[in-house]
């Protein structure tokens, strides 16, 4: 009993427990690596779960021999390892994207490394059929033989592993810092769909450092080939890319002739940046596994500690050469989706600049037709006043003429056109005076 369990357990002593931190904590013992004992063969298939279940991956695995009482409960963790009868283990592990299976069954005898392309199916403690039947669809299937042999002369273990291969060029390395075991591949798909792994290690090598080593190089191979799922969709995309970047060349060429009207150039914007958004919203995530696979990769790869045969290609030569091109073109594509997205951006807002100095100059043109109207409306207006001052002159006149001579009727001793006449200049100032105060009052209102 440690002190901790003296004194009641931790869940005594500490807070309670976030509820994802056993899940949590226990997520580095979630996959644990298999023990291998040599000589063995490892049959694995990766496939991919999209539209797949869990109960159909369940059902399939209740077909094995002894494993028909399995529950949903049993498939959970993500991570199943089945002991079956007739000395073989299965192991079940579904991830985001796939399923893999590993199979561990001891090597026939007749597959050894003295053997010249020795067939390995009709060996298999499982159906072929059984194989054949998992929901998915593969992407990844390897043989995996590991035998035990003297490493003191690697040149001449590369030798009998050749033969093994049917005589194919292979990619072969010392592994360990110890360079402890020989991993031999071809990297070719054969006709039954597997790819071939042979691995040479001393008989004392432990079960733990075999499976380490049967776990590093599958994965390996898996994340590879998971990696490469983005160089279809990078293909796809170079085309209508292209199309795009010359689209928006003459886009920005029509904005700097001023050929084609703003709205028209607005519009086929508008359409350019969606269809570029819309490749970033579809394939941004496969472009994203996509690095983190190869990541993977090379870190599978720095875990072998490589150690070259004279003579032979390396594995991590191989991946180099073979799947770094392939990755620079995903990325490249990636790269040139963003970039053309930010460029397209960046000529919109070119664009509502110019639409906006254009607006700003109509405006200014249209506040000039404005003022010259109220100009012109002023003038008229003070016209028009001159004309109201005369005409109500006029009539005020007309009244002291007719009062004049109603006066005179009445026998006041009055000349009618005289009094209008003598009168005129002071209804004339009166009149004036009144429409000024009257307007400067407006004004001031």
């Amino acid at each position: 009993m440690t002190p901790d369990d003296a004194i009641g357990g931790i869940s005594a002593v500490l807070p309670p427990d976030d509820s994802r931190r056993r899940a949590l904590h226990n997520e580095v013992h979630a996959r644990p690596t298999a023990r291998i004992r040599l000589p063995a063969l490892v049959v694995y298939v990766a496939v991919l779960n999209e539209g797949v279940d869990r109960a159909q991956e369940l059902q399939h695995l209740r077909r094995l021999p002894g494993q028909e009482g399995l529950t949903e409960a049993d498939l959970q963790a993500h991570f199943l390892r089945l002991r079956c009868p007739g000395g073989f283990t299965l192991k079940w592990e579904r991830h985001t994207e796939f399923t893999r299976y590993s199979l561990v069954q001891p090597l026939p005898p007749e597959a050894g490394l003295e053997a010249t392309d020795p067939p390995l199916l009709p060996s298999l403690k499982v159906a072929p059929d059984w194989w054949a039947a998992i929901p998915g669809r593969t992407i990844c299937a390897i043989q995996l033989a590991m035998v035990t042999a003297d490493l003191a002369d690697p040149p001449s273990l590369l030798a009998q592993a050749r033969r093994w291969f049917g005589n194919q060029p292979v990619v072969a390395s010392l592994i360990g810092r110890e360079g402890h075991s020989i991993v031999v591949t071809d990297f070719r798909l054969r006709g039954s769909g597997f790819e071939r792994m042979l691995v040479l290690a001393p008989p004392e090598t432990s079960e733990t450092r075999a499976g380490r080593i049967s776990a590093r190089l599958v994965e390996l191979e898996t994340y590879r080939m998971m990696a490469l799922l983005g160089l279809p969709v990078a293909k796809m995309l170079a085309g209508p890319l292209a199309q795009a970047e010359a689209r928006l060349a003459r886009l920005t060429a029509d904005m700097e002739a001023k050929t084609t009207s703003d709205q028209a150039l607005l519009d086929e914007l508008v359409g350019l940046a969606a269809s570029i958004e819309r490749a970033i919203a579809e394939h941004g995530y496969r472009f994203s596994a996509t690095r983190a696979y190869d990541h993977i990769v090379n870190q599978r790869i720095a875990e072998l500690r490589e150690q070259a045969i004279p003579g032979t290609q390396t594995i991590s030569e191989f991946m180099r050469r073979r799947l770094a091109p392939a990755i620079a073109t995903v990325v490249s594509t990636e790269q040139r989706l963003v970039a053309l997205s930010e460029r397209i951006a960046r000529t919109s807002a070119l664009l509502r600049t110019q639409v906006d100095i254009a607006r700003e100059e109509q405006n200014r043109v249209l506040l000039e037709k404005l003022t010259r109207g109220q100009a012109l409306q002023l003038r008229l207006q003070s016209t028009v006043e001159g004309l109201s001052i005369a005409a109500i002159s006029y009539y005020v006149i007309s009244l002291v003429l007719y009062g004049a001579k109603a006066l005179k009727s009445a026998g006041v001793p009055l000349h009618p056109e005289l009094t209008a006449g003598a009168a005129m200049p002071l209804v004339l100032w009166a009149v004036w005076r009144l429409t000024r105060r009257i307007h400067a009052r407006l004004h001031i209102d």
